[in-house]
């Protein structure tokens, strides 16, 4: 099924968001040729523009260059203050807790099918499109999310928590569609982005070490590197600045009694503000065979009993063959048939039937592979 309803009714106007890169500008093209009345949107989600790490401004000159190939009206809005008070605040919270937040699944939900949505139907829109690389398509019990065709760019992952409503008048025109014929597609247009590399990141850490950049808003918390039975084995600058599973910035150099291996995180201390950490990448203590959820977002109808299904724990994560256990309460228990490498409390587990995403929910706790038969 096609992702671009064609053609419309005369005069239908669809905001596109063109965030200056070729994927949102090759939605724009595609609709245009299937006689939208296509006009463009510049999101400014941060206001720091001077900042060297941020692209915004060029990524704004990138945009204007495309709408005006294009002929195509372009808008501009900056909805930093709400990036700041519904994704950014969250972000730092999360990491103050010690946890690992994935803030372009908020980034989606508040700001791109929030706020800008809404921008778009004040604009005369009836319809928002981005350049997701998802599918939407027409199910008994609705709307439903689906992968894109190129799994390897696929980004449904991004868009689980969004509210399902909100699908209804999206249009995602790439969904059908590899990289390379987007990139084909805007090079043939004459598009002045096609061979513009893909963004990394978000804009507010952007290509910038992320300790340091985390620093500027969290003080640190020094305390103890420890083994797990306790061996001292260095200092931390602060649990907020670790993620399980981290290899890089621990400082922790051979030592005596250990292997030439290198050091992970597995785990923290909260209680004794400790950062204890393994060798080897797949340590035992790194594996996890069961995680307890959030309460559950749905995008398909609620189930209520336990079911099979496949899930991702992080973005570009192949399927993993899972039991979902729904809760009364709204949460989930997730067992893996195999055990998974260092899940992530704050980060999110989605859910899938075949290509169909059924929704998702934070990752609040995990039961080591050695006892994932006990009660998470």
């Amino acid at each position: 099924m096609s992702c671009v309803p064609s053609p419309p009714a005369a005069g239908t106007r669809v905001i596109v968001g063109l965030s200056g890169g070729v994927d949102s500008a090759v939605a724009a093209l595609l609709l245009k040729e299937r006689g939208w009345d296509v006009q463009g949107l510049f999101m400014s989600n941060w206001d720091e523009d001077d900042d060297a790490y941020c692209t915004a401004a060029q990524d704004f000159q990138d945009a204007r260059a495309v709408a005006a190939e294009l002929s195509i009206p372009l808008h501009r809005a900056s909805f930093a203050s709400e990036y700041r008070a519904r994704v950014f605040q969250h972000f730092l919270a999360e990491h103050r807790a010690g946890r690992t937040p994935n803030p372009d699944v908020l980034c989606n939900r508040e700001i791109k099918f929030g706020v800008a949505l809404k921008w778009a139907h004040r604009l005369g829109g009836s319809h928002f499109a981005t350049g997701h690389y998802a599918r939407l398509e027409a199910a008994p019990d609705g709307v439903a999310l689906c992968k894109a065709h190129d799994e390897g760019k696929d980004q449904s992952y991004f868009l689980h928590a969004v509210a399902r409503a909100d699908f209804a008048a999206t249009l995602m025109p790439l969904g059908d569609l590899d990289k390379s014929a987007v990139r084909e597609r805007a090079r043939r247009a004459g598009l002045p982005v096609f061979d513009k590399p893909d963004s990394t990141g978000i804009c507010f850490i952007g290509e910038r070490p992320f300790r340091e950049f985390l620093a500027r808003f969290l003080d640190k918390t020094p305390g103890p590197i420890e083994s797990p039975s306790g061996e001292p084995l260095g200092r931390h600058e602060g649990l907020a600045f670790y993620t399980l599973g981290q290899r890089a910035g621990l400082n922790i150099g051979g030592r005596a009694g250990h292997a030439e291996e290198p050091w992970y995180v597995a785990a923290k201390d909260a209680a004794r503000n400790a950062l204890i950490v393994v060798q080897g990448h797949d340590h035992a203590l790194l594996a996890s065979g069961a995680l307890l959820t959030s309460a559950w977002h749905w995008l398909a109808p609620p189930r209520d009993q336990p079911f099979r299904g496949t899930l991702k724990v992080r973005y570009r994560q192949r399927d993993q063959a899972v039991r979902i256990e729904p809760r009364a309460d709204g949460s989930a228990r997730i067992v893996f048939d195999e055990p998974q490498r260092a899940v992530t409390p704050g980060q999110y587990a989605v859910a899938y039937d075949g290509a169909r995403c059924l929704g998702g929910a934070v990752i609040e706790s995990v039961t080591p592979a050695l006892h994932r038969s006990a009660a998470a």
